[in-house]
């Protein structure tokens, strides 16, 4: 799985990424419900990124063809940069919950995100259904600190300020970490960071970790910057293909093309690791030796979606809903769809 765009410069028309930054947790780990629906709401609904987000944007809804929601690094973006799907329209997003928006309003058909944004998209009441997966990625993303602050483990940032973006994959990861060293958000002073914002707050000594997926992870892989821990054995970070369930009413047959390209396309990439460095470098606008460095533990096989995976994602929910991060508990095997696993299998 691939995930965001490294370009400070986005290329969508958007207001803002669907991440809010609410204000600074209690030192109680609580939040009274009330607020948290709203802040809810302005993360899932605030984005003005449901039209024009894509690099053509001329064809609407009604066109017959099928609008494409995708991410710079994610798994799509190497479709699109080989130009396999001519007949699909594109539009470009920097997050999964700004995706999932576009959704919600009918802008794309179809799009891939991290394993976060369904559940905060069903929470939201946004209608779509989960299509396919792809294997665990996590490598992919990861707990950065600076090497001269001494910090040895995740459990030393208590009482640290840790920056990542709220609604993505990292939102998990922070979830895992703190359980698996007897902390809770009430240990940490989280600091809701947009990629664009987070970095030069890292760079500058602002915040005391920084949670991050790749490729913006790989970037800032510099002298001086340390991997903490990573999710290996704490979270999957899976990509999810979303569809809305419309154009699976309207567009079964188009799907079905367009996800056999991507899956024949995504199989190629990996099993020609420098062809496709050489290709999507300059589509991310990075040096081809951080692109491989980045694809090489990001690109990862796509898989079909199983009552596994939805028991995967109910349990990420749950989680979710543990820690009043979403203000009810959602269902998610209504949501997932294998009418497409022969493609992924």
């Amino acid at each position: 799985m691939y995930q965001r765009t490294p370009a400070p410069a986005h290329r969508h028309r958007s207001a803002d990424d669907g991440h809010r930054r609410p204000p600074g947790h209690s030192r109680t780990g609580r939040r009274p419900r009330s607020l948290l629906a709203a802040l809810l709401a302005v993360a899932l609904t605030a984005t003005g990124a449901l039209a024009g987000c894509g690099e053509d944007d001329s064809a609407g809804a009604d066109s017959g063809k099928l609008l494409v929601g995708y991410q710079r690094f994610g798994g799509l973006s190497l479709v699109k940069a080989r130009g396999e799907a001519p007949d699909a329209t594109w539009s470009l997003f920097e997050s999964g919950p700004a995706l999932t928006e576009a959704l919600k309003a009918g802008a794309i058909d179809i799009g891939q995100v991290g394993e976060a944004p369904p559940v905060f998209a069903a929470a939201g009441k946004i209608k779509f259904r989960i299509i396919g997966t792809s294997e665990p990625v996590p490598q992919g993303e990861a707990v950065l600190v600076k090497e001269a602050k001494g910090f040895r483990s995740f459990a030393d940032l208590k009482g640290r300020t840790v920056a990542l973006n709220k609604g993505s994959n990292v939102n998990w990861l922070l979830v895992k970490l703190l359980e698996a060293h007897q902390m809770t958000l009430a240990d940490i002073n989280v600091k809701y960071l947009k990629p664009a914002e987070a970095r030069p707050a890292f760079d500058n000594d602002q915040v005391d970790a920084w949670i991050i997926w790749d490729p913006y992870f790989a970037l800032a892989e510099q002298p001086g910057v340390k991997i903490l821990a990573d999710a290996t054995g704490l979270a999957s970070n899976r990509e999810y293909i979303l569809v809305s369930p419309e154009a699976l009413e309207r567009k079964p047959d188009q799907i079905r093309e367009f996800l056999k390209t991507y899956r024949t396309v995504t199989d190629w990439g990996i099993a020609n690791p420098a062809e496709r460095t050489k290709i999507l470098a300059p589509e991310l606008k990075i040096d081809e030796p951080t692109t491989a460095r980045a694809l090489a533990r990001s690109a990862k096989p796509l898989a079909p979606v199983t009552p596994e995976i939805g028991a995967e994602l109910q349990a990420i929910a749950d989680g979710f809903t543990k820690l009043e991060l979403i203000p009810e508990r959602v269902e998610i095997a209504p949501l997932v769809d294998d009418r497409f696993g022969e493609v992924f299998r």
